[in-house]
């Protein structure tokens, strides 16, 4: 079996919550992390911002605390995401979510 597994850490810029037509509640959020890590022995300065989706029951005690402004870390697997346009992402599918903040 291969290996998809994510740690990120970052602050929400946005989020929603809906309930699918099955009735499985949805959160989805927008990540923005920013960092700095080595690459070739050189210090570099990360950024990105990433869509994390948070189903089902697991999570509905954090739901309301997933907000603009908070500060997390999920972990979880990525997967491509085709919007109604067409455009390709990968979003993050999260497994487990700590609040920072």
């Amino acid at each position: 079996m291969a290996t998809n597994h994510l740690v990120l850490s970052g602050t929400i810029t946005r989020s929603r919550s809906f309930k699918s037509p099955a009735g499985i509640a949805h959160s989805v959020i927008m990540l923005e992390h920013k960092s700095q890590c080595f690459e070739a022995e050189m210090l570099r300065n990360v950024y990105c911002q990433m869509q994390v989706i948070f189903s089902g029951e697991r999570f509905q005690s954090v739901t309301e605390q997933l907000k603009s402004g908070v500060e997390i870390e999920v972990q979880g697997f990525i997967a491509l995401q085709q919007s109604r346009n067409g455009q390709n992402r990968l979003v993050l599918h999260a497994e487990n979510v700590e609040l920072k903040t």
